[in-house]
């Protein structure tokens, strides 16, 4: 027969796959994926089971029902003081994945180059790759994650397109600073190009750091496509709804990506998340206390088993390093033996690298701290054994990873 799409033949099996399948074969804690195992609001799950009642279960509008399209635009300006044309502003997704590949297939032509920064969400690459899109990347340097401004400014060319910003970050936790938000907005402008900003953390951010959009910057209106997620903010990560805030010329193209896509989302669960972003801003701050709360305990936990743990500043992730250990593994054979051993999956941080590149960094793992007190107590009282288990003595087990 013949060959089928060579891209995704190729893609391999996913990291977080590999060590969720680990975590079940050997009863572990699942540090690994990054979702809640707690459910959202019940005020959310019972107008989203109300409106399955009502009558309206056909196809919604293509940008998204006119509630949901308002409270995005509510959101905006109460957070940000982002003025948005409701209804030729706002795109509805389903999930932030989808918003990203539509925001992408909506500015990227092949052969255009766009900036992405490393470590980075996995998805990032095969959509730009689908697209036929030249990949610049720059790279981030722990345990600061400091922008590298020469060498950022050093990946755009006349040829640039767009740059590809999440912040909150995942894996690194970091949260771009308003200096680095106005450096990256200079080069935008200086070029003539476009920013995709993945802010899906945007309420997850933990005091005294506060989110920024690059949106709302000076001159950054009209070239920047924003996207947010209901699933984080409302942790109800399997609901996949996601929302485009774009000047209007750029969402009539986000909504012609997204008609190819899915065309539509779910109605019954777009209504409860225009209830939901109504939410008082007391709502919003007891997440990020209750998330900064988790972060604390398992970043206490990771230090005193040993781990050099990194500063977060936003998101589910914390990154440690494992260096301070002994170690002399890889991250990913660290991983594999710590679920096996220990019993705490986590996920090696070289899967956020592009693996074509060199000089990967290979000595830190991710762990999501979106978890319940009790999980989290439980992950600690086993890390505590990971130096005894994982590097004392056990040099054989080591190598074989």
């Amino acid at each position: 027969m013949k060959p089928t799409n060579s891209m995704l033949s190729g893609l391999p099996t996913t990291i977080f796959s590999v060590m969720s399948a680990l975590a079940v074969e050997h009863d572990a804690i699942n540090l690994g994926q990054g979702f809640p195992d707690t459910e959202g609001p019940m005020d959310l799950i019972e107008a989203a089971a109300a409106a399955l009642r009502d009558g309206r279960n056909q196809y919604p509008p293509l940008a998204g029902i006119p509630e949901l399209q308002h409270a995005v635009a509510r959101s905006n300006a109460r957070f940000y003081g982002i003025a948005v044309d409701p209804l030729r502003e706002v795109v509805v997704t389903c999930g932030a994945t989808e918003a990203i590949t539509a925001s992408l297939m909506a500015l990227v032509n092949r052969g255009d180059e766009v900036v992405v920064f490393e470590p980075l969400y996995d998805t990032y690459l095969p959509v730009l790759e689908m697209l036929g899109a030249v990949v610049r990347t720059v790279r981030l340097a722990p345990p600061h994650w400091d922008l590298p401004r020469a060498e950022l400014a050093a990946a755009f060319t006349p040829r640039t397109k767009v740059v590809l910003l999440n912040t909150p970050m995942n894996p690194t936790g970091k949260v771009f600073t308003r200096e680095e938000l106005e450096f990256i907005a200079g080069l935008v402008a200086r070029y003539d190009a476009y920013a995709v900003c993945d802010e899906v953390y945007e309420h997850l951010t933990f005091a005294p750091v506060r989110h920024q959009p690059l949106m709302a910057l000076p001159g950054m209106r009209d070239r920047t496509i924003r996207i947010g997620s209901a699933g984080k903010s409302f942790s109800m990560t399997g609901w996949k709804v996601g929302y485009v805030t774009a000047p209007a010329p750029l969402a009539a193209l986000v909504a012609k990506a997204h008609q190819l896509l899915t065309f539509t989302v779910a109605p019954n669960l777009q209504r409860a998340v225009a209830i939901g972003l109504d939410k008082d801003s007391a709502y919003f701050e007891r997440l990020s206390e209750g998330m900064r709360s988790a972060r604390d305990w398992l970043a206490e936990g990771l230090g005193r088993a040993g781990f050099d743990v990194l500063p977060c500043d936003g998101s589910y992730f914390l990154i440690a390093d494992i260096t301070p250990l002994g170690f002399t593994g890889g991250d990913v054979a660290f991983c594999r033996q710590m679920v096996r051993d220990v019993g705490v999956a986590a996920i090696p941080v070289s899967a956020f690298y592009d693996a074509r590149g060199t000089d990967i960094p290979d000595r830190f793992v991710r762990f999501a701290f979106c978890k319940k007190t009790g999980v989290i107590a439980s992950a600690v009282q086993r890390l505590r054994l990971v130096r005894e288990k994982l590097c004392a003595g056990n040099v054989a087990e080591i190598q074989k990873g």
